[in-house]
């Protein structure tokens, strides 16, 4: 029987889960609450285990079409440059996961899914402010005070949540003490610079200083990404502009090659990093959570928008066949599948030292999403 469901947030859980329900049969509304789609950020690292996710999406081709595909996952000390783990990726992690790494520009991801939605399911500039339910349904409550019904509520609206606040109440995410810093430079602005086609991590002195850089666009941009400490956090906006002369003055000890790559960055913006604690629950009746807004974490495992497509494709598996008197139960199962999981990845990104001196990443990248709700039922 398709259902009538709404999906508050048109970011990359949003899209990836209305897809997965539209193949379906499914009628599916994402509600975002931006004008529209600009260019804004720069970087997603999508591993093996979120390509391998999306290409079951059918979206695969236009992720290759603009994405990068870097050749090796490595780490290096910040003063010596000594490489500590250099981890196959391209052909080797597509052999032995399935899939490969892509690294690729947001505005492109979301364009990439976008394409594969159904005309008029995606809904610009309607804010969700609240949602009520019944043994029914659920109603979606909009910031003009607009009201529209659906079987099924999917909170992928990101840390901010207005669904997960309806229905678990005020709980503000934690500032970390680390302010991060994105950049993007043209390949030709620094053609000398070694491993620009390589997702590369520079480890610092400290937890708080760390640079990551991989390349975009099919390798003809290269992605920067670094991390600073900070006391406190009080200014409005999530992404501002930052002063690069200041970061590079941060970094002036580390490694030339490092430090090159700070050279290169014309511009940055700035942000400060949150996290939460993992949630005993994501779904309430016939609301549910994904993605960010049910599990935020930091970037130092590079899975955010990984967990989110995770997320789609397992909650597209646990509805599939399912009757609107059982989805309650259906998406209590697709949360205790899922929590286990980014439970361990929030953990293992605020600890941040996952590869640091190699190890396996099989637990990671081998993720079958896919097949995730047969094997919890096996």
């Amino acid at each position: 029987m398709p259902l009538k469901i709404a999906v508050a947030g048109g970011g990359v859980g949003g899209m990836a889960a209305a897809i997965a329900l539209q193949n379906q049969g499914h009628a599916v509304t994402v509600f975002e609450q931006a004008r529209a789609f600009g260019r804004i950020g720069a970087d997603v690292n999508l591993t093996p285990n979120a390509v391998h996710a999306l290409d079951g999406l059918g979206i695969g081709d236009r992720l290759r079409a603009t994405a990068a595909r870097p050749e090796f996952r490595i780490s290096r000390t910040w003063d010596s440059g000594e490489e500590t783990s250099r981890l196959p990726m391209s052909a080797a992690a597509e052999e032995k996961y399935g899939a490969p790494q892509l690294t690729i520009h947001r505005a492109d991801l979301l364009a990439a899914l976008e394409s594969a939605l159904l005309p008029d399911t995606l809904i610009f500039g309607r804010r969700v402010a609240d949602v009520c339910q019944s043994d029914d349904g659920a109603t979606l409550i909009f910031a003009d005070d607009s009201r529209e019904d659906f079987d099924l509520v999917i909170g992928a609206d990101g840390i901010h949540s207005a669904i997960r606040y309806a229905l678990y109440g005020a709980d503000d995410p934690q500032f970390t003490g680390l302010v991060s810093y994105r950049g993007v430079f043209a390949r030709e602005d620094a053609p000398d610079l070694p491993n620009l086609d390589s997702f590369t991590k520079w480890w610092g002195p400290t937890s708080d200083l760390q640079i990551v850089t991989f390349p975009l666009n099919r390798g003809k941009e290269i992605f920067v990404f670094a991390t600073t400490g900070q006391k406190d956090w009080t200014e409005e906006g999530w992404t501002l502009p930052g002063d690069i002369d200041a970061l590079r003055d941060i970094y002036k000890d580390f490694h030339p090659e490092a430090r090159a790559l700070l050279m290169a960055c014309r511009d940055v913006t700035r942000s400060a990093l949150h996290v939460r604690a993992p949630m005993p629950r994501w779904s309430e009746g016939r609301v549910v959570l994904l993605g960010d807004a049910a599990h935020p974490m930091v970037p130092f495992m590079a899975q955010g928008a990984c967990m989110a497509s995770e997320d789609a494709v397992v909650l597209g598996c646990a509805l599939d066949s399912v009757d609107p008197a059982g989805l309650p139960a259906a998406l209590e199962r697709f949360a205790d599948i899922r929590r286990p999981r980014t439970t361990r990845v929030q953990e293992g990104s605020l600890a941040n030292d996952w590869l640091k001196k190699g190890g396996n990443a099989d637990w990671v990248y081998g993720y079958d999403a896919w097949g995730a709700v047969k094997d919890a039922a096996a």
